[in-house]
């Protein structure tokens, strides 16, 4: 049993990537060398990575949308994950100013490439996961909102909107442990699922909260349920 937001549909996803999209590039505009050589929210990488990252993914993501326009799939990645995380290494070295405009030009790239989807082609297949051309907007719309809030330039896991939120609990229900009945409830709004079979869990938090935790990110406020589960790997 869930109580949920309304589903995602295309047009929502649309506008949360213009929105998204424009946040960012508000948030780069303060970017000093200083501030993209200091640590970013995921172990070991600075901000000069996470952003590296967001640039690699979106243009990779992006191209997915080109090519199943042309009804031709792709890889997500030329040379896979190890030409990714080359990418991410050789990227992040760049100084503030270089960084910058690539993720703007990068932005520029991805917005033209999801603009041009029309509303009968979100169905189209793409190498993404075998899924649908929907499937790789919602994977760029995570990326976006999870790798912005990583990047500690002032939008953090607080500020993901209920929509997002429960488009991530769902998506990550796979993460439940195995012989775990996991009861999730908001305590700010009229929010619950249950996923999952076996020894009762119930966790309580706000919705961002259940959310990040659930994404591997830290929650904000208190979440009930002490010890939490360890949850699975990203599906």
């Amino acid at each position: 049993m869930a109580v949920t937001p309304d589903i995602v549909t295309p047009a929502d996803l649309r506008l949360a990537l213009d929105a998204g999209h424009l946040r960012l590039r508000e948030l780069l505009g303060g970017l000093t060398q200083e501030a993209a050589r200091a640590p970013s929210a995921l172990p070991g990488w600075t901000r000069g990575h996470v952003l590296s990252h967001i640039e690699g993914v979106g243009l990779a993501l992006a191209r997915q949308a080109r090519y199943a326009l042309r009804g031709r799939l792709i890889e997500v990645y030329d040379g896979g994950r190890a030409g990714r995380n080359a990418a991410i290494e050789a990227g992040q070295r760049r100084g503030a100013p270089r960084l910058r405009a690539a993720l703007a030009d990068a932005l520029d790239e991805i917005e033209a490439s999801w603009s041009a989807v029309g509303p009968d082609d979100w169905g189209r297949p793409v190498r993404y996961r075998d899924g649908t051309l929907f499937d790789a907007g919602l994977a760029w719309w995570r990326e976006l909102e999870i790798h912005t809030a990583d990047a500690l330039l002032g939008r953090g896991v607080a500020d993901w909107s209920e929509p997002f939120c429960a488009h991530l609990v769902e998506f990550l229900a796979p993460r439940v442990p195995v012989g775990v009945e996991l009861s999730l409830t908001a305590v700010d709004g009229p929010w619950s699922w249950t996923r999952g079979t076996g020894t009762p869990v119930a966790v309580r938090g706000r919705l961002t909260d259940l959310a990040a935790w659930l994404a591997g990110r830290h929650p904000v406020g208190p979440l009930t349920g002490d010890p939490l589960p360890d949850l699975e790997p990203w599906p």
